[in-house]
């Protein structure tokens, strides 16, 4: 878990990027996606992950060619 330091580092670099007008829900929604996407990084680090051709198998019967 980052420490709290870079956690608000990392807020104040989002809300940097933002534009001015943007709303608490904008804000909101960031966080959320940062924190899903840090979430599914750990999972991989910690779980192992599928490469590209091992979805693609897993998906062939769904998918059009």
């Amino acid at each position: 878990m980052k420490n709290m330091n870079a956690i608000k580092d990392e807020v104040t670099s989002l809300l940097d990027r933002l534009p001015s007008d943007a709303t608490i829900e904008d804000v909101q929604y960031h966080l959320y996606v940062i924190d899903k996407v840090r979430k599914g990084l750990e999972s991989v680090e910690r779980d192992g992950g599928l490469t590209q051709e091992q979805v693609e198998e897993r998906l062939s019967p769904w998918l059009v060619s």
